[in-house]
């Protein structure tokens, strides 16, 4: 199981700081899953730091497409390895809606993140048009398509899925654990088609769109469903912890 964390454009420093200790502390206890926090650029290293020595990992909400250049207000994989994130999220739904990332930039962003050896959260999914159009697995399919267009098998395997339905994210509407299951399945059977049996087996599938204590623990339960990218909980680090608990549970 695969928890993240992404506090987007939340906390100050002192804020981050003081988060990131309760969160190092709550979940402490849960070996088993993996824990992973994505504070804003400006506070990663600070946050890194508090980690240190502790079993979470940091991340980055976001990656350059470029390994370095004139690209004002970017961010580099070099750069990000080196204050020590080990994930970094790519293509969140928010980035592609607000900043006009298309699905075509993904795959550029994946290959930046796997050459500088950080484990890319690429998201995926649909909106709610979509989906009431009989969408959603066609939308999802071209974005797993255009994100691994030039990926191998074995770069595949260092990779992580994030299925987050547009229309629950920041909502507080949440796919049902039926939903959640039928698309990782889908999204499953395409890396399997794409890259064969064991890299399908081994990439982790994360649900992200309004996971919360009260349903972290029906939609982990799901047989495809390998942990959770979560936002505003993750800005409380004893809801946080409760979700860690849960998929803790569900690797039991």
């Amino acid at each position: 199981m695969l928890i993240a964390g992404n506090w987007k454009m939340n906390t100050s420093r002192a804020e981050a700081i003081e988060l990131a200790g309760r969160v190092g502390e709550a979940v402490a206890r849960w070996g088993m899953v993996e824990v992973v926090v994505c504070p804003p650029f400006v506070n990663i290293e600070a946050v890194g730091e508090v980690l240190e020595g502790t079993a979470v990992h940091v991340g980055a909400q976001n990656v350059a497409a470029e390994a370095k250049g004139a690209f004002t207000g970017e961010v580099s994989a070099a750069m990000l390895r080196a204050v020590g994130c080990r994930y970094c999220i790519v293509g969140h739904s928010e980035r592609r809606q607000h900043y006009g990332e298309a699905d075509g930039v993904m795959g550029r962003k994946l290959g930046q993140a796997l050459a500088h050896d950080l484990v890319p959260i690429l998201c995926v999914g649909e909106t709610i048009e979509q989906r009431r159009a009989a969408q959603a697995q066609t939308v999802v399919e071209h974005q797993l398509a255009a994100a691994y267009t030039d990926c191998s098998a074995e770069e595949a395997i260092r990779t992580v899925v994030a299925y987050e339905p547009v229309w629950a994210i920041g909502t507080g509407e949440t796919a049902t654990p039926a939903q959640a299951q039928e698309m990782h399945a889908a999204i499953r059977a395409w890396l399997r088609t794409r890259f064969g049996d064991e890299a399908a087996r081994r990439i982790p599938l994360l649900y992200g769109g309004s996971m919360k204590p009260d349903n972290a623990a029906t939609l982990l339960a799901q047989p495809d469903v390998n942990g959770g990218l979560i936002g505003g909980a993750s800005l409380d680090a004893d809801a946080f912890a409760a979700i860690v608990h849960a998929a803790a549970e569900a690797s039991a």
